[in-house]
């Protein structure tokens, strides 16, 4: 599949609730990635990313109006030596623990399922990101219910080795808007990758819904150092 305008797949979905993307920058010397969250609840609105070590957290913007932090308030990213793990849920820590304990990135994530918030059953996404010796490679993940069963969980794993220049992939929790949800179907969509760590994180941000989008991150990681740069974007000041 050819990759598409990341931008123009984002403007096609009113709701893609939380994604992924992850890649490698045009030059070449980076491996990129985005992490973005939606809502439509006045409890999943009230959130900022902010920096937690290496990685960083989701909050509650106004403690006083937080309802419910199941679910909402987690570690997207954390950093494990050479690896980078990017998560829609707690299950950063889950594979962060397993792959402390030198399981792999699939093993880490067999003690867990999709959410269990019902009927939407949200896919759990999940991304590891690699880099080391000047080589680089990631993979994705996503469990998710069998056509809305909570009785099946479908588990996938997508592996990429030496992304090429300019590309990477998208994977996002729902197909679009609608009640129940609908899961994310297929595998990640090929996008393209393009520009510096500022024309990225615009791209995305200015893309997605503006009444729904709640807050963004991005990362360049330096290929040949493991240095990295990151931006937060949040709605809620």
């Amino acid at each position: 599949m050819k990759p598409v305008v990341l931008a123009d797949e984002l403007r096609l979905n009113e709701y893609p609730g939380r994604g992924i993307v992850v890649g490698r920058s045009e030059d070449g010397l980076y491996g990129v990635t985005a992490y973005f969250i939606m809502g439509r609840s006045e409890n999943s609105r009230n959130r900022v990313f902010v920096t937690d070590g290496e990685g960083i957290r989701t909050q509650a913007f106004d403690p006083a109006k937080m309802k419910d932090p199941s679910l909402i308030i987690y570690p997207p990213v954390r950093v494990l030596g050479t690896k980078t793990i990017v998560t829609n849920g707690d299950q950063t820590n889950t594979i962060y623990d397993g792959m402390d304990h030198q399981m792999t990135f699939e093993q880490s994530l067999r003690s867990r399922e999709f959410e269990p918030d019902v009927p939407n059953f949200t896919p759990r996404i999940s991304c590891v990101m690699h880099i080391e010796g000047g080589k680089y490679n990631y993979a994705l993940s996503i469990l998710k219910s069998e056509n809305g069963n909570p009785e099946s969980c479908n588990r996938f794993t997508f592996a990429y080795e030496n992304p090429q220049n300019g590309t990477g992939h998208f994977i996002h929790t729902y197909m679009g808007n609608g009640n129940p949800l609908p899961g994310f179907e297929g595998e990640p969509t090929p996008v393209c990758i393009t520009g510096n760590i500022d024309d990225f994180t615009n791209f995305i941000w200015n893309a997605l819904n503006a009444d729904n989008k709640v807050s963004l991150f991005t990362r360049f990681i330096e290929i040949g150092s493991g240095k990295y740069e990151s931006r937060i974007v949040n709605k809620n000041k």
